[in-house]
């Protein structure tokens, strides 16, 4: 099935229309995008904010978890090898128990927070970085294009945009998928989005982990190939 391509069925991440029906499960219609590869749920069926916050308040992450810290550390190792000394940086979507902060000043990096409900200062996305942090984040996204484009525009030449979501493989793993039961996830990406994302924005992207991606903004001077 092909959904119309009216303004509210347009691709949130794209704008693209045409999408077609990749599932459904539990009252939600996913739909993926033809041109990126997105695949997200339908408008009409995005919780509310209410029903967002409440679902993140059960979250019990915190820096003195050991678990917690093992899981970011797959994303915050690498990432750390890739920044210098004293590198500026912003947690975005930090949640209500911010550690990978407490992580980066162990090593000499400052990062700032940004989470529209626990830690909504505007002012931080203001500023420029030298890496953005988004750990199981953007497949909370209700406005991934312009959210995204927003969080590059904040790097400066040479910054990461390190993610860590879990990636979509196929229709028939998407549909026995654990993680498409979150209501709060409500769109997924796969490597094809990603490269997607790095061709719209003349970026290097590299697949550090299953669910660990960086795009990297060239250097002023590096034009591309």
């Amino acid at each position: 099935m092909i959904r119309n391509s009216t303004t509210e069925d347009l691709c949130p991440l794209c704008r693209s229309g045409a999408s077609v029906l990749f599932g459904t499960d539990r009252n939600r219609d996913y739909w993926r995008c033809p041109c990126c590869a997105l695949v997200f749920v339908s408008r009409q069926q995005l919780p509310t904010a209410a029903q967002e916050k409440a679902e993140y308040d059960l979250h019990e992450n915190a820096p003195d978890d050991p678990g917690y810290r093992r899981f970011l550390s797959r994303l915050f190792q690498p990432l750390r090898q890739r920044v210098p000394q004293g590198a500026q940086g912003l947690d975005f979507g930090c949640g209500p128990g911010p550690t990978l902060s407490v992580m980066a000043a162990e090593c000499g990096l400052k990062m700032r927070l940004y989470d529209p409900f626990y830690a909504p200062d505007e002012e931080v996305l203001t500023q420029r970085y030298d890496f953005i942090t988004a750990t199981e984040v953007v497949e909370h996204l209700h406005y991934p294009g312009e959210e995204l484009d927003r969080l590059w525009q904040m790097l400066d030449h040479g910054g990461i945009l390190a993610i860590m979501t879990k990636l979509v493989i196929d229709q028939q793993a998407f549909a026995h998928w654990h993680y498409k039961n979150d209501r709060t996830h409500v769109c997924f990406y796969s490597q094809q989005t990603f490269r997607w994302l790095a061709q719209k924005w003349n970026a290097h992207v590299a697949f550090l982990d299953k669910d660990v991606i960086f795009l990297q903004k060239r250097q002023q001077n590096d034009k591309g190939e």
